[in-house]
Formats: C-alpha cells, structure tokens, sequence
C-alpha cells in the first residue's frame, strides 16, 4: 500500500492534479481523502487544498 499527497492553492489546482493523477495511473485506487484549511496571514486568507490517494 502506498500514498500520493497533493496540496495545491486552488480547488481546480487540486483537481486537476487529482484527475490527471488517476488518468496516468493503473494502479488499484483505495481510497481518497480530501481536507480544506484556512489561516490567516496579516489581512490575508490563506487556503490550502490536500488530498492523499491511498492505491496498491
């Protein structure tokens, strides 16, 4: 068993990391999880988008 991380700035970032991820694999898809976070810089919002595929 093994993970793939992926942490992006943007929602379609992520996705599209995600997609082509599975696209280019042939590898057995386990599970995936997927966790927003939000902090705060100063008067910015920071948010990261993450996900880790879990595959065989």
């Amino acid at each position: 068993m093994k993970v793939k991380i992926f942490d992006e700035e943007s929602e379609k970032d992520l996705e599209e990391k995600v997609n082509n991820f599975l696209e280019e694999t042939e590898k057995e898809i386990l599970d995936i999880k997927y966790q927003v976070s939000c902090s705060v810089f100063g008067e910015e919002q920071i948010f990261c988008f993450s996900a880790m595929i879990v595959y065989n």
